[in-house]
């Protein structure tokens, strides 16, 4: 009556793909998430849709928000204006609009020169030369040599330190796997954000055309073909869950009775780095950087290309040569005091996370399972470990899962509600989002591999 306009919710709930009644109410949580609410509430001054879909895990998300807050806003190398802005940067790659638009009130928040959001050719020079690692580490971070690290060092007036260059490069892979997480849980955006909400009455197709900044099409919703529409019997789903258990008890009786040869386990992990190379989304569309985005970094035609692909051959990384562990972690920490720590704390939780349970069963030892995963998504990035048997994999992840896998750690911006629907049906959403933990944790562990083996490299 007074003319006011009153912004209505676009979304229903955190996440586009878990309904809002299955997600934890706010108001009904218990004294655990609860203490963590406040604390998010207190770090970030809101309580986000990504904090609101983590809590299925409380002690993950805990470690998370300790992380967060440490590379955000206590004593580090960089000025806090420069870590919204690389977190802009970095979300930016993946057209996460949801992030870049959290960071840039942020940025303005800490006191950010407006006028680098017009573009990065309007940021320091020293942040734009930034613009080739985060493009390198976001899509293809295996070509990541140590004279870009050199580049980066040794320009002069905007020279990077090597503490603040581990600052930004810790939040480069943050907000790249970050990205992934907020595509892969259909994280929708707040209402008082963009694309969070509408000034008019909901359209038929319940779609606005802002959602498509926020990575939602509405189309694969809409016009899904009946063969993927077509609800899968409880039966079927449940024959699934069971047959993966089985499998789980074989391989895990087969690994009891005999162990393969080095040059067997060899020849496996190049056969499935070689078929990763052939899964695909089959929403394999170009997604085109909306210009509010991709104004934040160059090359917008630059993504992500297999490594196998146009006869280029990466040399296989092994583990034992570089690892996380024994190498990446002592360097982190010593340039960038305690971040080493919470970095490695947070792997740990994801990888070793459990409840012990699948789906409707109870008292199942899971880590098979989570190797598989995490060791499928560091093999797509050419990285081996030499006491894992790759074979497993096939057994363990089907194609939907792989297609998903895929999607949300190399091309998040294209995962659809119909690929987080296909896989494990029978399962929990809080197990869905657990895999989106091991999703993430095991992306950034890869980018940082490759980042900090450069530095390592250019140090020695």
């Amino acid at each position: 009556e007074l003319g006011i306009r009153i912004p209505t919710p676009l979304g229903h709930g955190p996440s586009r793909f878990i309904p809002e009644k299955e997600t934890i109410q706010v108001g009904k949580e218990d004294a655990t998430m609860h203490t963590l609410f406040a604390e998010s509430f207190a770090t970030l001054g809101r309580l986000d849709n990504v904090t609101l879909v983590m809590v299925f895990h409380p002690q993950y998300l805990e470690s998370f928000l300790k992380t967060q807050h440490y590379l955000l806003q206590m004593d580090g190398p960089l000025p806090l204006h420069y870590r919204h802005y690389i977190g802009i940067m970095a979300a930016a790659r993946h057209q996460c609009s949801y992030l870049v638009n959290l960071h840039v009130n942020d940025f303005l928040h800490v006191g950010g020169d407006p006028k680098w959001l017009n573009g990065l050719e309007n940021a320091p020079q020293k942040l734009q030369n930034l613009g080739e690692l985060n493009k390198m580490l976001a899509h293809r971070p295996w070509l990541i040599t140590k004279e870009h690290i050199e580049q980066l060092l040794k320009t002069e007036e905007n020279s990077w330190s090597l503490a603040e260059l581990i600052h930004a490069v810790v939040l480069l892979t943050h907000y790249h796997s970050l990205a992934s997480f907020t595509f892969g849980c259909g994280i929708s955006p707040e209402i008082d954000c963009e694309g969070g909400h509408t000034f008019r009455p909901p359209s038929v197709s319940n779609y606005c055309i802002c959602d498509i900044t926020n990575g939602y099409h509405g189309v694969d919703e809409i016009h899904a073909s009946p063969a993927t529409s077509i609800p899968v019997s409880s039966t079927e789903s449940v024959c699934e869950v069971e047959a993966l258990m089985e499998k789980m008890k074989q391989l895990q009786e087969c690994r009891d009775e005999e162990e393969a040869s080095q040059e067997e386990m060899a020849t496996r992990f190049e056969r499935e780095k070689r078929e990763s190379m052939f899964v695909c989304s089959s929403e394999d569309e170009e997604s085109a950087a909306t210009r509010d985005v991709s104004r934040h970094f160059e090359d917008t035609s630059y993504g992500y290309k297999d490594f196998s692909r146009h006869g280029m051959h990466v040399p296989t990384f092994r583990v034992q040569d570089y690892s996380w562990e024994d190498h990446g972690y002592s360097l982190v920490n010593r340039l960038y005091p305690d971040v080493g720590q919470l970095l490695d704390e947070k792997f740990h939780i994801a990888y070793n996370l459990t409840y012990n349970t699948m789906a409707m069963h109870k008292d199942v030892d899971t880590s098979m399972l989570r190797r598989a995963i995490w060791n499928y998504i560091h093999c797509m990035f050419g990285i081996r470990y030499d006491d894992y048997d790759y074979g497993e994999i096939n057994q363990l992840l089907d194609r939907s899962f792989k297609v998903y896998i895929k999607t949300v750690v190399c091309t998040p911006e294209k995962t659809t509600k119909r690929m987080y629907d296909s896989f494990w049906r029978q399962f929990e959403h809080s197990e869905k989002v657990h895999v989106n933990l091991l999703l993430v944790e095991a992306r950034m562990q890869a980018e940082l591999l490759y980042a900090l083996r450069a530095i390592t490299r250019y140090m020695t």
